[in-house]
């Protein structure tokens, strides 16, 4: 039998939403195949198993949940313009993926080994940019900071309103989403700002 492509895209939109509603120890190739209209003998022929068919969602996941640092930071403009660029590209990123930061930090912390192979895999290496920011504090404009600590501060600031969206949705906008959708965007400039604040000298 020859492999089609537009039903190897559907098992794969379908194990995404599997995995990341169900985890890997929930999800059920049952699940992955009713979900992508199959019957369970076809999604064998394409993918022998759950633990292989997992690591390739895991890897889009990861590759989704960690944006290309290197393209934004090895522009030309200043740094403060880089940080600019990177929030507002990892917060889209993560408003239109919503549900795979949890699922990717929860694999991660059942399965930590996953993060090594993948850092590795994806040569995902961001020694450039704390050297940038020990640039710029040598120069004398930023103040001095720890560049991991600084990096832990930007991540952070974008991953935790999508986390929990739960609470913030609930309790701070009372379910209005479209209130949440708002502040979502607002975070794109509010954060940089509030970053480079803190930073600039």
């Amino acid at each position: 039998m020859k492999k089609d492509n537009n039903t190897e895209t559907k098992i794969i939109q379908a194990a995404e939403k599997v995995f990341i509603e169900k985890g890997k120890d929930g999800a059920r190739m049952q699940h992955i195949a009713d979900e992508a209209g199959i019957n369970k003998a076809l999604l064998h022929y394409y993918y022998r198993s759950k633990e292989k068919l997992f690591d390739i969602i895991f890897k889009i996941a990861f590759k989704a949940f960690i944006p290309n640092l290197l393209s934004v930071f090895k522009g030309e403009e200043d740094f403060f313009t880089k940080l600019r660029k990177f929030i507002k590209k990892y917060l889209t990123t993560l408003e239109k993926n919503p549900h795979i930061p949890g699922f990717v930090l929860h694999e991660i912390s059942n399965r930590p080994e996953h993060l090594t192979n993948l850092m590795a895999q994806f040569n995902f290496d961001v020694n450039f940019i704390q050297d940038q920011i020990e640039d710029e504090i040598r120069k004398g404009n930023i103040k001095p900071i720890d560049p991991s600590q600084l990096l832990i501060n930007v991540i952070s600031l974008c991953v935790f309103p999508i986390v929990a969206k739960p609470m913030i949705s609930g309790v701070i906008f009372k379910g209005d989403d479209s209130k949440y959708a708002q502040m979502l965007e607002d975070r794109k400039e509010l954060i940089a700002d509030f970053i480079i604040n803190s930073i600039k000298q």
